[in-house]
């Protein structure tokens, strides 16, 4: 158990199917309340079969939970290959954001930590470009951003306005 930001305690745990409410609403405020991308459930059916969109797979999917059993953030990989992926559905809560509380960060460390297992070496993800706070992230953490034609995959993501980035491990 970690201990954030008005010492609300949180921790990374692997996703099981009683969390799938929780990560769907986490998922579509931060998308479509806070940023106004207006993205529909339907339009993201992985979220509906996170089973078998990330983990029957061979990728991963992990959350990060309050003490009250409140999803307050969420990482997936998609393995598209034997050493690609994809970073998907990686958000975490108002409250629960920032170095000082730690959420994105252990999420992160725990998906790394995952593909230094499964000998992963090519990390991609599409994010939207109004996401400043994301992008900064991502390049502190080695993500260099790319054109389309430069993914190592076909790579299909519903483009709006989004920046593509590569980690290269």
């Amino acid at each position: 158990m970690h201990v954030g930001k008005q010492d609300d305690k949180w921790s990374v745990v692997d996703y099981r199917p009683e969390f799938m409410d929780g990560v769907i609403d986490l998922i579509l405020t931060i998308q479509n309340v806070e940023a106004g991308l207006e993205i529909s459930l339907e339009q993201q059916p992985d979220l509906l079969s996170i089973e078998s969109s990330y983990l029957t797979a061979g990728g991963g999917f992990w959350i990060a939970v309050n003490e009250d059993g409140r999803v307050v953030g969420s990482i997936g990989l998609q393995r598209e290959g034997v050493s690609v992926s994809v970073l998907k559905k990686f958000f975490v809560a108002d409250g629960y954001r920032g170095a000082q509380a730690g959420v994105a960060e252990a999420l992160f460390d725990r998906l790394i930590a995952f593909c230094g297992l499964k000998e992963i070496k090519t990390i991609i993800l599409d994010t939207p470009s109004i996401a400043t706070r994301s992008h900064a992230f991502y390049r502190k953490k080695g993500f260099r951003q790319i054109e389309k034609s430069e993914a190592p995959i076909y790579y299909d993501y519903p483009d709006r306005n989004s920046l593509l980035f590569r980690l290269d491990r």
